[in-house]
């Protein structure tokens, strides 16, 4: 991820993972600007002096934290079975599923991941905004690169409801946030069950419904 965060990389493993849980919950339970990094140096056991000798600024580590959750996201999901799938929807369910996992080992990285994708502070909104994009095109390549495509009508752009339903999903969950509500993942399973069937019967050829 760069040299500047060699240091924080050097740490043992628990230490490193005290410090990331501190800042998930904390990015994830306030806004950028509101997300204090006392609160983060607190809970993980160290002072703030020391948090910003592994990071630079707050900004840093809010950048370092997407990456970190991104590789932590993909090494869940990706497994031996998971190249044994060739169906579109059943890979993108079967990879839902594996997220699951990751969630249930940070219980606040998916109100975070939200917040990211609808960044306002100035710090960040264009960082990430580019970053978002660049992420749903490297999801496109890396996740589905076996999959059979031939099961799509040929009017069908498969990356175009990769986008619809990733657009969907992110609306739906900061539509929860705005209500002030803690996500819950089992509703958005469910959600994302119907989404997938609905976009199946608009994409595939008849013969593979």
């Amino acid at each position: 991820m760069g040299d500047q965060f060699k240091k924080f990389e050097s740490l043992p493993e628990e230490r490193q993972e005290a410090i990331i849980s501190a800042a998930v919950e904390t990015f994830g339970s306030n806004d950028y600007k509101s997300a204090s990094t006392e609160d983060i140096a607190r809970k993980a056991g160290i002072s703030k002096g020391l948090l910003f000798f592994y990071f630079k600024n707050k900004r840093d580590l809010y950048l370092y934290l997407m990456e970190r959750l991104m590789e932590k996201v993909e090494g869940f999901v990706i497994d031996d079975d998971y190249w044994e799938i060739d169906d579109f929807f059943e890979l993108f369910r079967y990879a839902a599923e594996r997220k699951r996992d990751t969630l249930e080992r940070f219980p606040y990285m998916l109100e975070f991941s939200v917040r990211a994708f609808y960044p306002q502070h100035k710090d960040i909104k264009h960082t990430m905004n580019d970053w978002t994009q660049r992420q749903i095109d490297y999801m496109f390549e890396r996740y589905f690169s076996h999959v059979n495509f031939g099961k799509f009508r040929d009017d069908v752009d498969p990356k175009y409801v990769v986008n619809m339903i990733v657009w969907m999903a992110d609306g739906y969950l900061h539509q929860q946030l705005a209500l002030r509500k803690r996500i819950d993942v089992d509703a958005l399973m469910d959600e994302f069950a119907v989404w997938c069937n609905m976009f199946k019967q608009y994409a595939y050829k008849e013969e593979y419904l």
